[in-house]
Protein backbone atom coordinates (compact mmCIF):
# COMPACT_ATOMS: atom_id res chain seq x y z
CA UNK A 1 0.00 0.00 0.00
CA UNK A 2 2.78 2.34 0.81
CA UNK A 3 4.64 1.43 -1.92
CA UNK A 4 1.42 2.20 -4.38
CA UNK A 5 0.93 5.30 -2.57
CA UNK A 6 4.81 6.06 -2.91
CA UNK A 7 5.02 5.26 -6.82
CA UNK A 8 1.94 7.38 -7.77
CA UNK A 9 3.15 10.46 -6.04
CA UNK A 10 6.19 9.25 -8.18
CA UNK A 11 4.82 9.57 -11.19
CA UNK A 12 2.67 13.03 -10.72
CA UNK A 13 5.65 14.54 -10.17
CA UNK A 14 7.11 13.23 -13.43
CA UNK A 15 3.79 14.70 -14.72
CA UNK A 16 4.32 17.84 -13.68
CA UNK A 17 8.05 17.68 -14.24
CA UNK A 18 7.24 17.03 -17.73
CA UNK A 19 4.37 19.40 -18.28
CA UNK A 20 6.74 22.18 -16.47
CA UNK A 21 9.92 21.01 -19.56
CA UNK A 22 7.18 20.91 -22.50
CA UNK A 23 6.13 24.47 -21.02
CA UNK A 24 9.80 25.90 -20.90
CA UNK A 25 10.29 24.38 -24.63
CA UNK A 26 7.39 26.13 -25.94
CA UNK A 27 8.71 29.12 -28.18
CA UNK A 28 7.69 32.58 -26.32
CA UNK A 29 5.69 35.57 -27.83
CA UNK A 30 6.36 38.76 -26.52
CA UNK A 31 2.84 41.23 -26.35
CA UNK A 32 2.69 44.77 -25.51
CA UNK A 33 -0.56 44.93 -24.41
CA UNK A 34 -3.22 48.01 -22.90
CA UNK A 35 -4.05 47.34 -19.30
CA UNK A 36 -7.58 46.43 -19.75
CA UNK A 37 -6.82 43.81 -22.03
CA UNK A 38 -4.97 42.02 -18.91
CA UNK A 39 -7.89 39.00 -18.05
CA UNK A 40 -8.63 38.15 -21.51
CA UNK A 41 -4.71 38.03 -23.08
CA UNK A 42 -3.87 35.86 -19.88
CA UNK A 43 -6.65 33.16 -20.49
CA UNK A 44 -6.22 33.00 -24.60
CA UNK A 45 -2.05 32.87 -23.74
CA UNK A 46 -2.79 29.84 -21.40
CA UNK A 47 -4.91 28.31 -24.24
CA UNK A 48 -2.52 28.88 -26.89
CA UNK A 49 0.29 26.97 -24.67
CA UNK A 50 -2.13 24.37 -24.03
CA UNK A 51 -2.10 23.35 -27.79
CA UNK A 52 1.47 23.72 -27.36
CA UNK A 53 2.07 26.44 -29.69
CA UNK A 54 3.92 29.04 -27.93
CA UNK A 55 3.86 30.52 -24.48
CA UNK A 56 2.62 34.11 -23.51
CA UNK A 57 4.78 36.91 -21.97
CA UNK A 58 3.26 39.95 -21.81
CA UNK A 59 3.29 43.18 -20.60
CA UNK A 60 0.12 45.46 -19.29
CA UNK A 61 0.01 48.98 -19.08
CA UNK A 62 -1.12 52.29 -20.59
CA UNK A 63 -1.05 52.61 -24.37
CA UNK A 64 1.00 55.67 -24.30
CA UNK A 65 3.73 53.75 -21.79
CA UNK A 66 3.66 50.89 -24.20
CA UNK A 67 4.29 52.56 -27.15
CA UNK A 68 7.28 54.78 -26.14
CA UNK A 69 8.87 51.81 -25.22
CA UNK A 70 8.58 49.73 -28.30
CA UNK A 71 9.46 53.21 -29.93
CA UNK A 72 12.89 52.73 -27.33
CA UNK A 73 13.50 49.22 -28.78
CA UNK A 74 11.99 47.07 -26.23
CA UNK A 75 11.44 43.69 -27.40
CA UNK A 76 7.96 43.59 -28.44
CA UNK A 77 6.72 41.46 -30.92
CA UNK A 78 2.73 42.32 -31.01
CA UNK A 79 1.42 45.35 -29.86
CA UNK A 80 -1.95 46.00 -28.90
CA UNK A 81 -3.65 49.78 -28.19
CA UNK A 82 -6.62 50.77 -25.91
CA UNK A 83 -6.96 53.55 -28.69
CA UNK A 84 -6.21 54.20 -32.08
CA UNK A 85 -3.31 57.54 -31.27
CA UNK A 86 -0.99 55.27 -29.85
CA UNK A 87 -0.79 53.00 -32.44
CA UNK A 88 -0.73 55.63 -35.29
CA UNK A 89 2.01 57.21 -33.42
CA UNK A 90 4.27 54.14 -33.65
CA UNK A 91 2.60 53.43 -37.97
CA UNK A 92 3.77 56.75 -38.13
CA UNK A 93 7.76 55.57 -37.28
CA UNK A 94 7.01 52.45 -39.70
CA UNK A 95 7.33 50.18 -36.43
CA UNK A 96 3.99 48.83 -36.82
CA UNK A 97 2.68 45.80 -39.69
CA UNK A 98 -0.34 43.77 -40.39
CA UNK A 99 -2.30 46.12 -38.08
CA UNK A 100 -6.05 45.19 -37.59
CA UNK A 101 -8.63 46.75 -35.43
CA UNK A 102 -9.47 44.50 -32.77
CA UNK A 103 -12.18 45.38 -30.48
CA UNK A 104 -14.14 47.74 -29.26
CA UNK A 105 -15.13 49.04 -25.18
CA UNK A 106 -17.30 50.62 -23.46
CA UNK A 107 -17.01 53.91 -20.90
CA UNK A 108 -18.05 52.86 -17.54
CA UNK A 109 -18.86 55.46 -14.44
CA UNK A 110 -17.65 53.29 -11.37
CA UNK A 111 -18.11 53.13 -7.40
CA UNK A 112 -16.95 51.26 -4.82
CA UNK A 113 -19.45 48.09 -4.77
CA UNK A 114 -20.59 49.29 -1.20
CA UNK A 115 -21.64 52.47 -2.50
CA UNK A 116 -25.07 53.53 -2.70
CA UNK A 117 -24.67 56.76 -4.96
CA UNK A 118 -27.08 56.55 -8.15
CA UNK A 119 -26.28 59.16 -11.14
CA UNK A 120 -27.71 59.36 -14.81
CA UNK A 121 -25.16 60.28 -17.31
CA UNK A 122 -26.98 63.11 -19.25
CA UNK A 123 -25.75 66.59 -20.31
CA UNK A 124 -24.23 69.10 -17.40
CA UNK A 125 -25.18 66.33 -14.74
CA UNK A 126 -24.07 66.98 -11.64
CA UNK A 127 -21.13 64.97 -11.14
CA UNK A 128 -18.85 67.30 -9.69
CA UNK A 129 -21.56 67.84 -6.56
CA UNK A 130 -22.20 64.42 -6.18
CA UNK A 131 -18.22 63.80 -5.45
CA UNK A 132 -18.31 66.49 -3.23
CA UNK A 133 -14.71 67.18 -1.80
CA UNK A 134 -13.93 63.04 -3.08
CA UNK A 135 -12.07 63.01 -6.44
CA UNK A 136 -12.93 61.49 -9.65
CA UNK A 137 -10.28 58.71 -10.34
CA UNK A 138 -9.18 58.14 -14.30
CA UNK A 139 -6.31 57.44 -16.41
CA UNK A 140 -4.42 60.79 -17.03
CA UNK A 141 -6.07 62.71 -19.80
CA UNK A 142 -2.40 64.12 -21.12
CA UNK A 143 -1.75 60.36 -22.20
CA UNK A 144 -3.37 57.31 -21.39
CA UNK A 145 -6.31 56.32 -23.52
CA UNK A 146 -8.95 55.91 -21.23
CA UNK A 147 -8.73 59.44 -19.81
CA UNK A 148 -8.30 60.70 -23.52
CA UNK A 149 -11.73 59.45 -24.32
CA UNK A 150 -13.04 60.45 -20.73
CA UNK A 151 -11.89 64.16 -21.42
CA UNK A 152 -13.70 64.38 -24.65
CA UNK A 153 -16.66 62.83 -23.16
CA UNK A 154 -16.58 64.90 -20.06
CA UNK A 155 -16.39 68.00 -22.70
CA UNK A 156 -19.25 67.16 -24.44
CA UNK A 157 -21.39 66.61 -21.36
CA UNK A 158 -20.58 70.28 -20.55
CA UNK A 159 -18.99 68.89 -16.95
CA UNK A 160 -15.07 69.13 -17.84
CA UNK A 161 -14.48 72.85 -16.11
CA UNK A 162 -15.89 71.92 -12.80
CA UNK A 163 -14.86 68.12 -12.89
CA UNK A 164 -11.07 68.14 -13.89
CA UNK A 165 -9.30 70.13 -10.19
CA UNK A 166 -11.01 67.05 -9.08
CA UNK A 167 -9.45 64.45 -11.16
CA UNK A 168 -6.80 61.56 -9.45
CA UNK A 169 -5.08 60.85 -12.65
CA UNK A 170 -3.69 56.84 -12.99
CA UNK A 171 -1.08 55.96 -15.09
CA UNK A 172 -3.04 53.43 -16.40
CA UNK A 173 -7.29 52.27 -16.07
CA UNK A 174 -6.38 49.81 -13.79
CA UNK A 175 -4.34 52.09 -11.65
CA UNK A 176 -7.80 54.45 -12.30
CA UNK A 177 -9.75 51.51 -11.16
CA UNK A 178 -7.33 50.27 -7.65
CA UNK A 179 -8.39 54.21 -5.95
CA UNK A 180 -12.09 53.24 -6.55
CA UNK A 181 -11.34 49.48 -5.68
CA UNK A 182 -9.62 50.48 -2.41
CA UNK A 183 -12.23 53.33 -1.62
CA UNK A 184 -10.04 56.45 -2.08
CA UNK A 185 -12.08 58.08 -4.12
CA UNK A 186 -15.86 57.65 -4.75
CA UNK A 187 -16.57 57.77 -8.38
CA UNK A 188 -13.82 56.54 -11.57
CA UNK A 189 -14.24 56.40 -15.22
CA UNK A 190 -12.94 53.09 -16.64
CA UNK A 191 -13.74 50.76 -19.57
CA UNK A 192 -16.78 48.61 -18.77
CA UNK A 193 -14.70 45.40 -19.08
CA UNK A 194 -12.34 46.53 -16.31
CA UNK A 195 -15.58 46.92 -14.06
CA UNK A 196 -16.55 43.54 -14.62
CA UNK A 197 -13.84 42.05 -13.45
CA UNK A 198 -13.26 43.72 -9.72
CA UNK A 199 -15.90 42.79 -7.44
CA UNK A 200 -14.84 45.66 -5.59
CA UNK A 201 -16.22 48.26 -8.08
CA UNK A 202 -20.00 48.57 -9.46
CA UNK A 203 -21.39 50.35 -12.75
CA UNK A 204 -23.09 53.31 -11.79
CA UNK A 205 -23.79 54.20 -15.36
CA UNK A 206 -22.61 53.92 -19.32
CA UNK A 207 -21.52 56.51 -20.98
CA UNK A 208 -23.11 57.56 -23.98
CA UNK A 209 -21.86 56.08 -26.85
CA UNK A 210 -21.92 59.73 -28.64
CA UNK A 211 -19.93 61.67 -25.95
CA UNK A 212 -16.88 60.60 -27.03
CA UNK A 213 -14.77 58.80 -30.16
CA UNK A 214 -15.32 55.17 -30.72
CA UNK A 215 -13.59 53.33 -28.25
CA UNK A 216 -11.25 51.17 -30.99
CA UNK A 217 -8.49 48.69 -29.75
CA UNK A 218 -5.73 48.15 -33.05
CA UNK A 219 -3.38 45.27 -32.74
CA UNK A 220 -0.27 44.73 -35.05
CA UNK A 221 2.73 42.95 -35.50
CA UNK A 222 5.90 44.96 -34.38
CA UNK A 223 8.11 45.61 -37.66
CA UNK A 224 11.32 43.15 -37.57
CA UNK A 225 9.84 41.21 -35.02
CA UNK A 226 7.35 39.28 -36.84
CA UNK A 227 8.65 35.65 -35.96
CA UNK A 228 6.29 32.51 -36.58
CA UNK A 229 5.39 32.20 -33.21
CA UNK A 230 4.03 36.34 -32.85
CA UNK A 231 2.52 35.32 -36.33
CA UNK A 232 0.54 32.60 -35.21
CA UNK A 233 -0.39 34.01 -31.60
CA UNK A 234 -1.49 37.31 -33.60
CA UNK A 235 -3.83 35.05 -36.22
CA UNK A 236 -5.31 33.15 -33.26
CA UNK A 237 -6.46 35.91 -31.00
CA UNK A 238 -8.57 36.73 -34.27
CA UNK A 239 -10.17 33.28 -33.84
CA UNK A 240 -14.23 32.48 -33.88
CA UNK A 241 -12.49 30.44 -30.36
CA UNK A 242 -10.69 33.69 -29.06
CA UNK A 243 -13.79 36.26 -30.10
CA UNK A 244 -15.51 34.16 -27.50
CA UNK A 245 -13.25 35.01 -24.88
CA UNK A 246 -12.71 38.62 -25.85
CA UNK A 247 -16.56 39.04 -25.59
CA UNK A 248 -17.21 36.71 -22.29
CA UNK A 249 -14.87 39.49 -20.53
CA UNK A 250 -17.19 42.19 -22.17
CA UNK A 251 -15.41 43.35 -25.46
CA UNK A 252 -16.72 44.25 -28.53
CA UNK A 253 -15.51 42.04 -31.25
CA UNK A 254 -14.69 44.00 -33.93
Amino acid sequence: MIRRHFLAVMAAGLLAVSVQAKAADLPEVKVFAAASTTDALNELGAAFAAQGKGKLSASYASSSTLAKQIENGAPAQIFISADEQWADYLSERKLLTDRVALLGNRLALIAPASSKVELGIVPNFPLAQVLKDGRLAVGDPDHVPVGIYSKAALIKLGVWNDVEPKLARGDSVRAAMAYVDREECPLGIVYSTDAWVDPKVRIVATFPENSHPPIIYPAALVTGKETPVAKEFFAFIQTESAKDVWRKYGFLVK
